[in-house]
């Protein structure tokens, strides 16, 4: 994953014993002496890379104790506020990480900012390892003109808003309240998110009912008059990002039809024929729904269809129009591309032509970012990531990183499994090989110390399962799983702060 001017630190940094290879599994709890000490290791965030690393150390070291901290009051990260909430399956994996937080050498300690509450040096002094997991909480901007109108949102502001995470709540002091009373939204960007966005749009409110989405989210969207989503990308179908389940999706929602020009397709048929396969299959979807003729079920169905939503190809945008008295949104100047360049090196190019889009709401999908968390850590802002190597941060041994801060933004939560797996390996190997501090580390009884005196109050596992039985309870009235709490200083209460 790293650049190539990250290899030489390897040797440098780590000059004592050469560790095993990387292919080098060491899952044999028996490597590890029993007589040897305690390894205190701390994880910083805990979505789903900060437990899956967790869930990988406690499963391969006999002994290994893990603290995860969590700025946040609740635990689970993108699972809680990313996944969208008609996905409740994608959710199951909180069970998973709910035994690893059970587990007797593990504890989380929420409501503690890295960074701001206790620094990383702070950490790397108390325990033998630091894991740095804590995402990419930051939206890539889209760097036109008009992009601060009200009526423009990021994607994942827009997602945190219907998923109940507090900065993004109407009453938090970002105080984002989309108006959803215009006809036609625009998202910019052609992945997931982007799909997962327009679908909560365009989906009727009865069928997000029964779902976790936040009360007042479904509120707004009882009142939405919106009826088109134009789903905006820089280049053309062989490049979106999305995948066909999520396609699919769209493709089967109910009271909605697509509309796709078959002119952005012509001589795909072709091409596809060697392309990886998952790719083939997502293209010749799309063709299919662009080219033929529905059946007569499903003619009947789109013709029955109030709401629409299409996919826009070779656009890129250029500015955010605004409304005659400059307070709103009122279209979106998009630059007409064309392709250059073959595979991986294709890239969108301007032709010099322009279109208007009128719009009311414009949500830019165009990217997630991580931010630096502290000072001491190297960070590349370019490619927004902690610069490492297989997870070993570059210059400061004993600190590691995995998931989107180590990658960046990219793939799947089973992906970020098998990045923090390895992260995990890596750890293992360089504490069997004797790179990380020799001696006992205090672990958690410093840290709690440093907290204390700085005001800080953590809030344990325990805690939280007692702000998930509130929730659960609240819910039930309605026979939503839950009802999620959404405001910091009412958690606090329940929990008698």
């Amino acid at each position: 994953m790293a650049p190539r001017c990250w290899r030489w630190w390897y040797w440098t940094a780590w000059p004592r014993t050469r560790p095993p290879p990387a292919g080098c599994t060491l899952s044999v709890r028996q490597q590890f002496s029993t007589q040897e000490q305690t390894p205190q290791i701390c994880v910083v965030g805990s979505g789903p890379a900060g437990f899956y690393t967790a869930q990988h150390l406690l499963k391969h070291h006999p002994r290994a104790h893990v603290d995860i901290f969590e700025k946040q009051l609740v635990p689970f990260g993108l699972v809680r506020f990313g996944v969208a909430p008609d996905h409740p399956e994608v959710k199951n994996v909180i069970n998973t990480f709910t035994q690893t937080a059970h587990s007797d050498r593990c504890a989380f300690h929420g409501n503690v900012v890295v960074g701001r509450d206790v620094t990383v040096p702070e950490l790397r002094e108390a325990y033998h390892a630091v894991v740095l997991s804590y995402g990419a909480e930051d939206h890539q901007a889209l760097g036109i003109p008009g992009e601060e109108l009200p009526g423009v949102f990021s994607a994942r502001a827009f997602v945190g808003w219907y998923n109940g995470l507090p900065e993004n709540r109407e009453a938090s002091p970002l105080q984002l309240a989309p108006d959803l009373s215009c006809d036609t939204a625009v998202i910019l960007g052609q992945g997931n998110v982007a799909l997962d966005v327009a679908r909560i749009l365009l989906t009727p409110p009865e069928h997000l009912e029964k779902t976790d989405i936040t009360e007042a989210a479904l509120g707004v969207l009882r009142q939405s008059r919106v009826k088109t989503v134009w789903i905006v990308g820089r280049r053309g179908p062989l490049q979106v990002a999305f995948t066909i389940k999520e396609l699919r999706e769209m493709i089967q929602l109910p009271g909605t039809r697509p509309i796709l020009d078959p002119a952005d397709f012509l001589g795909l048929q072709d091409r596809i024929k060697e392309v990886p396969r998952p790719r083939k299959r997502l293209t010749e979807l799309l063709l299919r729904t662009a080219t033929e003729k529905p059946g007569a079920e499903e003619a009947a169905r789109q013709a029955s269809a109030s709401r629409t939503w299409g996919l826009r190809f070779f656009r890129s945008p250029q500015q955010v129009l605004p409304s005659p008295d400059g307070r709103q949104v009122a279209g979106i100047r998009l630059a007409v591309t064309r392709l250059e360049g073959v595979g991986d090196t294709t890239r969108a190019v301007p032709t010099g032509d322009v279109e208007d889009l009128p719009c009311g709401l414009v949500l830019s999908s165009v990217g997630y970012k991580s931010r630096p968390i502290d000072y001491s850590v190297p960070f590349d802002p370019k490619l927004g990531v902690i610069p490492n190597m297989e997870g070993r941060v570059v210059d400061v041994p004993g600190l590691y990183c995995s998931g989107w801060v180590k990658r960046g933004p990219t793939g799947v939560i089973a992906t970020t499994m098998t990045d923090s797996f390895l992260t995990g390996q890596m750890l293992l190997q360089d504490l069997k090989a004797g790179l990380l501090p020799s001696g006992p580390r205090p672990g958690y009884v410093a840290i709690e110390a440093l907290l204390s005196s700085r005001g800080v109050r953590p809030v344990s596992f325990s805690d939280w399962e007692k702000l998930d039985a509130e929730e659960v309870s609240r819910g039930q009235g309605t026979g939503k799983p839950r009802e999620k709490l959404l405001d910091p200083q009412e958690m606090l209460r329940l929990l008698g702060r």
